[in-house]
């Protein structure tokens, strides 16, 4: 069972929904999802922030399963939404891809083959945040997708390095990046 929190808004004119989308380990509470909230929430979206436990199964199961959670957080909600998946969460990327939703998918599961093709059937624009230290990240993959590609030099799954400064650069770049591509959506 999945929770939800949407943060506080302070906006008349809001540009849509934006879900977070965790990993397994990562909840929205950690900083790659906490400052994409920022970065949208400036842009006016309206954030919400999902919390989860998730089955210890993989494959077509697990990304079913993930994308139930986006549809949940979604609910009736009738406007544009953003997702932006944090590792796990980018298993939504076929629930997405059938909605045209606009995505930004952080330290995505590129060795996943159905992530990759649902990322490339996604009619909605995507950013794809990975790092060059990632097993999961395959920049050859990203760039097969169709969106936008973004490679933090040093960075693992997590975005850190084993250097406090240096990761927390990391986690600079990467919301800059995230501000930006916001800023240009349409």
């Amino acid at each position: 069972m999945s929770e939800y929190v949407d943060w506080p808004v302070e906006i008349d004119d809001e540009a849509g929904l934006a879900v977070l989308l965790p990993g397994r380990n990562y909840p929205a509470t950690m900083p790659l999802l906490t400052f994409a909230g920022e970065a949208a929430a400036q842009r006016r979206w309206r954030v919400r922030a999902v919390s989860w436990r998730a089955p210890e199964t993989d494959g077509i199961a697990m990304i079913d399963w993930v994308g139930s959670q986006l549809m949940e957080a979604v609910g009736t909600f009738d406007g544009r939404v953003l997702v932006i998946g944090k590792s796990l969460g980018t298993c939504s990327a076929k629930y997405a891809s059938l909605h045209s939703y606009d995505a930004i998918w952080l330290t995505p599961l590129l060795h996943l083959t159905d992530v990759v093709d649902a990322m490339t059937h996604n009619s909605g624009r995507q950013l794809l945040i990975g790092g060059s230290r990632d097993p999961a990240w395959d920049r050859n993959v990203a760039h097969t997708v169709g969106g936008d590609v973004i490679e933090i030099e040093g960075g693992d799954h997590g975005m850190f390095t084993h250097d406090a400064v240096r990761s927390a650069e990391l986690h600079v770049e990467v919301t800059r990046a995230i501000d930006q591509w916001l800023q240009a959506l349409p």
